[in-house]
């Protein structure tokens, strides 16, 4: 907990300068704050720390002159007494000097990016509908507060996402001129959305160097509610809207990018599959900015490209993508020449190329070592980049790090990772935890400060990570395996694996344990009426009963793509639901599930709690009434780990059940 946390990566336009936004425990333990960190490119000096405030700073963007904009709930010095801060836009000069508020509304600051050489803002800003300015917003807020109205009145999918309620503000889109001078706010703002409805609760916006043109995603809702995205170009001039990739083979567009010369857009172009076809796909999209043509730029590769960077003359692009237990670095030319891959292991994220084109800064992390700011060489592939001073001190994991394979009833190839404690061996065996991730659309290939397998191996357990069907980085054929039969063939899967973990002689196969999140609870449940070969199972933010589910997820659409209607197609509801399996059940369970879970809602977690102690189940169940799908405070994520360490000591290893001190 105490560790800092590097979140990304900002590099300025002339390449000097690196800055991170980094995460760290509140001095009163009970929160984690983001403040900005310079890094070094050159790597020789340490990085320091560059803001400071209770409120915290995050979502950095340069300005052309060096000057940085970030996002901060700090109070506005030259506020109204009273005022409630809320996410604003504050600037730091590029020579230095104090930090001043640029930009403010009433319902906050989101998504900011800015134009490489006009220096033109571009950002997001919950907004009331109606209100055609701010003080207009600030009036009909004050309205519904002072006369206690909560309610939100929906007219189109989604109502919630992950963990927040959507409404009754919406999200607008917002263009501003750069500061005139060194002492003053940002310039003429236009509102180039002032009706869009729902349309922006996927905004990810770009904008060209010169200013002129915006590209974010359009989402609308179809006659059956199911939602469908499209990505338009907006004229920041005028606010005009014109549609720019608008293709039946995809049904999303994420992270748009404009070239460095203003001619392509890049997008990752997605699309949810069909029931009785083709599973999820994803690949790069390059469209055509003035005319909207769009073509595939990796037409022929099955990689899942997750984050994007221009190269510096617009001839490449760079990416990372899933690929057998790691996500490299690649780069693709527009010239339809196979993707190269750049780095040989290691998960990477956070892309900045040098202006010079020589250089590529990222974030590097895997299973044994946190995200690290590193510097890679274009132009080499396979290599191992230089790290650079971090933030985050170098760590030495209490063990090591490993890899197992399992061939399938089918014959697939499963790879996982196993994390080893120190001192297992032959003579002296470690109990193994087999892990399943979430997703299921994911893979097992880097650091996670959530489920932090060392801290298992810190008490002598060896973690099993595998990868089993629906496992990207393998291929279509690895999804196709298991789209729709989730129950079924995953348990194929993770069962052949961890036969082969437990067949070495440094695991203790008679004392092993089952855990998982999302996905990896889905098959907890699963695993649990499908076998008792573990001594205990524990299972957070999972689905239960899938008779009901695919209404009350934030997400149903995509959800019954695969699915399918469970009125008329019940036949995939039937197959993979764990709560029918509840008769079987030997094993001890673990439950953990937060009220403000909206991927999973906690109606899943109820369920299966009360299914299970009916069903005369040795369990327990960890609620959590103020948090989501993922378990966020400090002292809650402490509590976590303590509960489930006394829950496997007690099944494991025998030991007397011992109730963590706070709860």
């Amino acid at each position: 907990m105490a560790l800092r946390r590097v979140n990304g990566l900002c590099l300025s336009p002339d390449g000097r300068r690196l800055v991170a936004p980094v995460g760290e425990l509140a001095p009163d333990g009970t929160s984690f704050g983001t403040s900005l960190w310079e890094i070094d490119p050159e790597g020789r000096t340490a990085p320091r720390r560059i803001t400071r405030s209770a409120a915290g700073e995050s979502a950095p963007a340069f300005l052309p002159d060096g000057s940085l904009l970030f996002s901060t709930r700090r109070p506005d010095p030259d506020a109204a007494p009273g005022t409630d801060p809320t996410a604003a836009l504050w600037l730091l000069p590029a020579g230095g000097g104090e930090a001043m508020p640029v930009a403010a509304r009433p319902g906050g600051i989101g998504a900011v990016t800015v134009a490489r050489d006009a220096g033109t803002v571009l950002y997001t800003a919950q907004t009331l509908p109606g209100a055609t300015d701010a003080d207009e917003d600030t009036a009909a807020r004050k309205a519904r507060k002072d006369a206690g109205v909560t309610a939100i009145l929906h007219e189109a999918h989604p109502v919630r996402s992950w963990d927040h309620d959507l409404g009754p503000a919406q999200p607008r889109l917002f263009a501003a001129a750069p500061p005139e001078g060194p002492d003053s706010g940002l310039g003429a703002t236009r509102d180039l959305t002032p009706a869009p409805g729902g349309a922006l609760h996927n905004a990810d916006p770009a904008i060209s160097p010169d200013g002129r043109t915006a590209v974010v995603v359009w989402l609308t809702s179809t006659e059956t509610a199911e939602p469908y995205e499209e990505l338009v170009a907006i004229d920041i001039a005028t606010g005009d809207r014109r549609t720019l990739a608008d293709d039946p083979r995809h049904d999303s567009y994420g992270s748009p990018r404009i070239s460095p010369d203003g001619r392509w857009v890049l997008t990752v172009a997605s699309h949810e599959g069909t029931y009785d076809g083709e599973p999820r796909n994803s690949t790069l999209w390059l469209i055509d900015l003035a005319t909207g043509r769009g073509r595939d730029l990796l037409p022929e590769h099955e990689l899942w490209p997750r984050e994007t960077a221009w190269a510096p003359d617009s001839s490449a692009v760079y990416f990372v993508a899933d690929d057998h237990g790691r996500r490299p670095a690649w780069r693709v030319g527009l010239d339809d020449a196979a993707p190269v891959r750049l780095t040989a292991e290691g998960a990477y994220s956070a892309l900045n190329p040098a202006p010079d084109g020589a250089s590529l800064y990222a974030l590097r992390d895997s299973w044994d070592e946190p995200p690290t700011p590193v510097r890679l060489d274009t132009r080499a592939t396979g290599q191992d980049p230089a790290r650079l001073p971090s933030p985050t001190p170098a760590l030495d994991p209490p063990g090591t790090l490993t890899e197992v394979e399992a061939t399938a009833d089918d014959g697939t190839v499963i790879r996982s990772w196993l994390v080893l404690p120190d001192g297992a061996s032959d003579s002296a065996p470690a109990p193994l935890l087999l892990w399943v991730h979430g997703g299921p659309y994911m893979s097992f290939n880097g650091w996670s400060w959530r489920w932090n397998p060392w801290l298992m191996a810190a008490r002598g357990y060896a973690v099993l990570l595998p990868d089993p069907a629906l496992s990207t980085g393998y291929g279509q054929q690895m999804l196709r395996r298991g789209w729709g039969d989730w129950g079924p063939r995953t348990f194929a899967d993770v069962m052949a694996v961890t036969d082969a973990a437990v067949a070495r002689p440094d695991i203790d196969a008679e004392r092993t344990a089952m855990m998982g999140g999302s996905f990896g609870g889905f098959m907890a449940n699963w695993i649990a009426g499908h076998t008792d070969r573990f001594k205990a199972i524990v299972s957070h933010a999972s689905l239960w009963s899938l008779d009901g589910f695919h209404a009350t997820t934030d997400s149903p659409a995509v959800w019954m793509r695969e699915f399918g209607e469970p009125r008329t197609q019940p036949e995939r509801y039937l197959r993979n639901s764990p709560h029918l399996h509840v008769a079987d059940i030997r094993t001890p369970m673990l439950v953990i599930h937060g009220d403000k879970d909206y991927r999973v809602p906690i109606g899943e977690g109820l369920r299966l709690w009360w299914d299970l102690l009916s069903h005369r189940v040795d369990a327990k169940f960890l609620y959590y009434p103020n948090e989501n799908h993922w378990i966020l405070g400090p002292g809650n994520a402490k509590v976590w780990y303590e509960t489930v360490f006394a829950f496997l000591d007690h099944h494991v290893h025998g030991n007397e059940w011992r109730r963590p001190d706070l709860l």
